[in-house]
């Protein structure tokens, strides 16, 4: 822990003055990041709070794989001789849903072949069920539109539950992950409310930014539990979203537009209109050791095999009661510990 912590601050440090040194040299306002590097969400964060920049961009793929933009920008820019457009939008990523997508009927034949049971509800249908199930503390697994590019899951291949459970958290690593209970996970919240949920208002839809639950959130620790040491602090509800509160009021933040991502949006304004919370647990729709599910057979091969109690894929809702229980695969030692 104090090595991982010290190379943290080293990181941060570096980054800072760099980004500080930049500003002043270019007089620029705006700052985009890319690189390995730029996937350190809690030195982005920083960095953003230090105020050198008035926007800062980090490419979702911010890594080796992210290069594959790069490579096509500059051949289309520099070797084509292509001109730049300006983009009136936040960018023209649009989510980052850049992945493959399944039309409804293609959704049913492939469910049906792997024996899956399933009802198809109407957008409006979905929605509410889904909030519904969410709101009963249940995990969603949530298959929607085209794939995410890049590491982070932001809606459309996501495992979804309620930030308000304090008890989420562990039941998500253990039960679903299968993992360190410890492991912190992602609030996704909507953009026209992050600011009254978080230190934080500005656009973070790739999940690239770490800010502070607003003060008017947090919950008080009791003195006799401040003691308290490594894991054991993880069990004190810090905020009324403890399931993604980090033991230092942090949070990872992915904010939700209408524009790039509707149906996510509806679910989360859904769930609000419930619960008074626009806030869910996003985490990235896989068990440790395996990629991010692709295909609507992935997404039901990991929803048998997981804790996992709703499945929405396109239109299709399944119910972890209703399948057949001869299905079920483990995968609970499938994989070493990261």
């Amino acid at each position: 822990m104090d090595m991982a912590a010290s190379l943290q601050a080293a990181t941060e440090t570096v980054v800072l003055k760099l980004a500080e040194a930049i500003a002043q040299e270019t007089g620029m306002k705006n700052l985009c990041l890319a690189g390995g590097v730029a996937l350190n969400c809690v030195a982005n964060g920083k960095l953003f709070k230090q105020g050198a920049f008035e926007k800062i961009w980090v490419q979702p793929a911010a890594g080796d794989a992210g290069g594959a933009l790069g490579a096509a920008l500059a051949a289309y820019h520099g070797y084509l001789d292509l001109p730049r457009e300006t983009c009136t939008s936040y960018d023209r990523m649009q989510g980052s849903y850049l992945g493959p997508q399944f039309e409804q009927s293609e959704i049913e034949r492939r469910l049906t072949a792997v024996g899956a049971k399933f009802e198809v509800l109407s957008d409006e249908a979905l929605i509410e069920a889904c909030a519904s199930d969410l709101d009963r503390g249940q995990a969603l697994g949530w298959f929607q539109g085209r794939m995410e590019f890049g590491p982070r899951a932001l809606g459309g291949r996501s495992i979804l539950g309620d930030a308000r459970s304090a008890s989420m958290q562990s039941t998500l690593n253990l039960k679903v992950k299968f993992r360190e209970s410890f492991r912190p996970f992602a609030p996704a919240v909507l953009r026209e409310d992050v600011q009254n949920w978080f230190d934080y208002d500005a656009d973070s839809p790739y999940m690239l930014m770490v800010a502070e639950v607003h003060s008017s959130k947090r919950i008080a620790v009791p003195e006799a539990e401040k003691a308290l040491f490594g894991i054991e602090k993880l069990k004190v509800a810090r905020s009324e979203i403890p399931a993604v509160t980090h033991v230092d009021y942090s949070a990872r933040i992915q904010t939700v537009t209408v524009d790039t991502n509707p149906k996510y949006h509806q679910l989360l304004s859904q769930f609000k209109a419930k619960t008074g919370c626009p806030v869910l647990v996003n985490t990235s729709f896989n068990v440790r050791g395996e990629p991010i599910v692709n295909t609507p057979e992935e997404a039901f091969k990991c929803f048998m095999g997981t804790d996992i109690e709703r499945l929405a894929i396109g239109n299709c809702y399944l119910r972890k009661e209703q399948q057949d229980p001869a299905l079920k695969i483990s995968y609970e030692n499938a994989f070493e510990l990261d």
